[in-house]
């Protein structure tokens, strides 16, 4: 008798007690079920847009960075390019020295932008917020195909600024050389943003991946001859020039914006000489390929590297 009244008691004080929770269907020890939805093509489409629309939100909201990363081109056009001007006369044949930096620093604007644009893989991973995006019940590889995608477009839209200042350096407009250099710039941010986002799956801290990024960046820019023709150089920079990635898009870079310039003969043999591999010159084609592959494969190893990451 007493046990049926304890009983009785206690179950009239829990529903007496205001916000308690109703007993677990199945007994004390059930755990409520989560629902996960199942893995599909279209969820992993979504994850994708989700993550390359946050990095567009990101880029919109953040007006100083948009402004700080055209200083770099804009100098290296105009002072460098200006001061520099005088002691390269002798050897452009007429041509101005700031023409001929045009398709380096076209170049130069999406690699700085696109490379860094990774960099926020390191802080999302430092405030927690990746870790949340990991447990995400997509694939790691939509993660990182958004991210490239959404660097990519970001560095495209700085490029396209110093699409639009063309004239001021002596580069007329036609449809085609626009459509041209804005297709070059977005394949070239692709393997930039992939190389970046590789480099970051593995650094834990924004110092070391700025210190690499920086030792990167550099010899990429300089090497890929940005800053002067390739046909007269030493062997061992010659060499270099050939294993540097940025090459293969200063190239058809370059022959695009010369294309529809209207200069001599000897101007373009001395400024726009062929890419060549042991004496094989190398079509605008294959350049295209190498760039394409390597972004493919770096953005292969990103997906590896972030599919070991815990």
């Amino acid at each position: 008798m007493s046990t049926t009244t304890g009983t009785t008691a206690t179950a009239a004080t829990e529903r007496a007690l205001p916000g308690a929770a109703p007993p677990a269907p199945g007994g004390a020890g059930a755990v409520a079920k989560v629902h996960v939805p199942a893995r599909s093509l279209r969820g992993e489409l979504r994850a994708v847009r989700i993550v390359w629309q946050r990095e567009l939100i990101r880029f919109s909201r953040d007006r100083l960075r948009m402004v700080t990363q055209l200083v770099q081109p804009f100098l290296f056009l105009f002072i460098l390019g200006t001061g520099l001007a005088p002691l390269a006369s002798a050897g452009t044949h007429g041509v101005s020295f700031r023409t001929f930096v045009y398709p380096g620093v076209l170049c130069m604007a999406v690699l700085f932008t696109a490379m860094f644009s990774a960099a926020s893989i390191v802080w999302d991973r430092e405030f927690g917020f990746l870790r949340e995006m990991m447990v995400a019940p997509v694939r790691r590889s939509s993660l990182v195909l958004g991210k490239c995608l959404g660097g990519a477009t970001v560095a495209a839209l700085e490029g396209a600024i110093v699409v639009a200042i063309a004239p001021l350096v002596g580069v007329p407009y036609t449809l085609t050389l626009v459509l041209a250099m804005l297709g070059l710039q977005l394949l070239l941010a692709l393997m930039i943003t992939a190389f970046g986002v590789m480099v970051a799956a593995r650094v834990t801290q924004m110092q070391s991946f700025m210190a690499l990024i920086q030792m990167a960046i550099m010899p990429m820019f300089f090497i890929s001859g940005a800053m002067f023709p390739t046909n007269t150089l030493p062997r061992w920079l010659e060499v270099l020039n050939r294993l540097d990635p940025l090459t293969y898009a200063v190239v058809p870079m370059r022959k695009a914006v010369f294309a529809h310039l209207s200069i001599s003969d000897a101007a373009r043999s001395a400024l726009d000489p062929p890419l060549t591999w042991f004496g094989y010159a190398v079509p605008t084609g294959v350049c295209l390929a190498v760039v394409a592959l390597l972004g493919v494969a770096m953005l292969g190893v990103a997906i590896v590297q972030f599919s070991r990451v815990e």
